[in-house]
């Protein structure tokens, strides 16, 4: 598949961004939470999971552990009593109430807001890390998962071979104002149009410029 240039994307940008803002919005509702560390144990609730398993589980699960303490002396088997209607319930539960023993024992409660200590807790990715950080404090970072990977390629602005890669080359080419919001952005378009098994392209507000179709 041919590769846009990096010039003819730039002529294009702005326009292809109002496109994605006009169609998808630029805020994204988060999920529920009080607390920072809510947050990110959602975020890392949600991974291989619908949000809408996430968001019906944390209304009970934060009733229950109100504190990080609370999560963090919790037996495990307790906090995958609360969520096993998401994805991978057991191993995440392991993963949280780890995450929140070190939250705890080696930051004082408090969740890191650097990207190198917080990718040092337990179930913590690259992109869960980085999309904490936009949530939780609007620090800029561009989040890739399947959909921004798969899509950000066949749109030939990245060809990048793994997620860190292409999150480099997507930093370089998008505004940084745009950065916190592709994600979700590329997200709607992959499950409604740039599916991964056959894209609608006749469809996509995006065909102009995709170099599939060009």
């Amino acid at each position: 598949m041919p590769r846009i240039t990096k010039k003819k994307f730039q002529e294009n940008r702005d326009q292809i961004l109002k496109i994605l803002d006009d169609r998808y919005g630029t805020t994204k509702d988060g999920f529920f939470h009080q607390e920072p560390w809510q947050l990110l144990v959602a975020i890392m609730l949600s991974a291989q999971s619908t949000d809408k398993q996430v968001d019906v589980a944390l209304p009970a699960l934060y009733a229950r552990f109100q504190h990080v303490e609370e999560m963090a002396e919790a037996p495990v088997e307790e906090i995958e009593d609360y969520i096993r209607s998401i994805g991978l319930y057991k191993n995440k539960a392991k993963n949280v109430k780890k995450c929140c023993q070190q939250i705890v024992g080696e930051y004082g409660g408090q969740v890191p807001d650097k990207l190198e200590e917080v990718l040092k807790l337990a179930g913590v990715g690259r992109k869960t890390a980085t999309l904490y950080l936009a949530d939780a404090h609007g620090i800029p970072g561009v989040t890739v998962d399947t959909h921004v990977f798969r899509i950000s390629k066949r749109l030939g602005w990245a060809k990048g071979k793994n997620p860190e890669q292409v999150e480099l080359e997507l930093q370089k080419v998008l505004p940084v104002d745009h950065w916190n919001r592709i994600n979700f952005q590329l997200i709607y378009l992959g499950r409604e149009i740039c599916t991964s098994r056959k894209a609608k392209c006749e469809q996509c507000p995006l065909a102009e410029w995709c170099p599939k179709l060009i």
